[in-house]
């Protein structure tokens, strides 16, 4: 048990990350390829996100009612089926587009069920004066992932073709299912009512969403997240456009975005070091440096400067990630854990396409920097604004209000 099942655990979730920021990039050019037509990707893309904002509350009561980690083993072996059925489907002659959508979607229900396991199951694999790191560690392996992915989905589509990038994602679920076979965690305590599935569904998803209102540091700080992925979503559609045709080409916007995953990256690493007294005011302080980018995009500024500015902007994020995870893993009951972090991840999930359909329509009617200034003074207003809430100020000072032990100081770190 202890540190055994988080290294089982942490090697499982970087295999399946890995295959999965491969996916992006092999889907675009797999159904551009297929189709010849943007509309037919946005479908495929739909098909995958609808089912998993739809679902992701009743993940979360699923992940409290079950074991998480036979949760999470189902929905890897799910999502590898989908994964490899669309590999075989783009390597045939003429690849069908509603099989592509219909593995699509299952893969979305799948992983609205998957997300709101993780937090569970790293509570119960890492003690408490260790779990900052190990979350420093996920966010680390997802922030390599993301630098590494696509150029291994390049590799992958031009060498083998992407069929090949599916087959490999759906291989990584299945290396990731047999990790997490081997894990052996105590099970949670839960209420033996909700256990038994006697209680009403409805019930437990009202009991979750009260643990979240009942908490003015964390709903208050959800608004800030969504916000954040609104503005993010306003900075990824009108961003290449403008690197394009302002900037210098099409390359600065590959820039960019490296320099997004290697600042993420470094926040992430940056996390596991760091023990502020204030772990989620500074975190949600960290996430106001989005303002930056989308400042650059809008006046615009020299290209180094967009690139630095982005790269700054998501080494907050980084950072945060780690922070957040370590203080809702220690301040939440581990019975209602998964379906906090579900209604976490809904809000994240639902104000990113808030931020793709209004961007462009914001920027057909008055110009790009109209929708990057307002987004960016959004960003910085909101995140900034979460310091005067009570509860954000206090999580982690005075003996009333105890810091996380994880996010005190440890004694050792680990040797996410």
């Amino acid at each position: 048990m202890g540190l055994r099942d988080f290294r089982l655990l942490f090697l499982g979730r970087t295999v399946s990350t890995l295959g999965d920021a491969v996916v992006p990039a092999a889907l675009a050019i797999a159904i551009t390829r297929a189709t010849g037509s943007s509309a037919a990707l946005a479908l495929v893309l739909g098909c995958a996100m609808v089912p998993r904002l739809l679902l992701l509350p009743f993940g979360g009561v699923a992940g409290d009612r079950l074991d998480p980690r036979l949760v999470a083993l189902t929905t890897d072996l799910l999502r590898a089926a989908t994964q490899l059925l669309v590999g075989l489907e783009l390597l045939g002659a003429r690849p069908d587009l509603t099989h592509i959508a219909i593995a699509s979607a299952a893969g979305g229900l799948a992983s609205a069920f998957a997300m709101p396991t993780t937090s569970p199951l790293v509570r119960a694999a890492v003690p408490a004066e260790h779990r900052l790191r190990a979350n420093s560690l996920l966010g680390s392996a997802t922030s390599a992932a993301r630098l590494g992915g696509p150029a291994l989905a390049g590799l992958l589509v031009y060498t083998a073709g992407p069929g090949w990038a599916f087959v490999a994602d759906g291989v990584s679920f299945l290396l990731s299912a047999a990790l997490l076979a081997r894990v052996r965690l105590a099970p949670a305590a839960r209420d033996p009512l909700t256990a038994a599935g006697a209680r009403p569904l409805r019930r437990d998803l009202a009991e979750g969403w009260r643990e979240v209102r009942a908490r003015d540091w964390y709903w208050t700080s959800l608004v800030a997240h969504g916000v954040w992925n609104g503005a993010s979503a306003v900075a990824l559609t009108l961003g290449p456009l403008i690197a394009a045709t302002r900037l210098g080409g099409d390359g600065i916007w590959v820039a960019v975005t490296q320099a997004g995953a290697a600042g993420l990256l470094l926040g992430s690493l940056a996390a596991g070091r760091l023990r502020p007294r204030r772990p989620v005011l500074v975190g949600n302080l960290a996430l106001a440096l989005y303002g930056l980018p989308l400042l650059a995009l809008a006046v615009p500024a020299p290209a180094p400067v967009t690139v630095a500015a982005y790269g700054v902007a998501m080494a907050g994020l980084g950072y945060l990630n780690p922070v957040w995870e370590t203080v809702v893993q220690e301040e939440f009951p581990p019975q209602v854990l998964a379906r906090v972090t579900s209604y976490d991840w809904l809000l994240s999930l639902a104000a990113a396409p808030l931020g793709y359909v209004l961007a462009p329509l914001a920027a057909d009617a008055w110009g790009s920097r109209v929708p990057l200034l307002a987004a960016a003074a959004l960003v910085t207003l909101v995140c900034t604004a979460t310091a005067a809430v009570p509860g954000v100020r206090r999580l982690g000072t005075g003996p009333e209000a105890a810091e996380p032990a994880a996010v005190e100081r440890p004694p050792a770190p680990i040797g996410s």
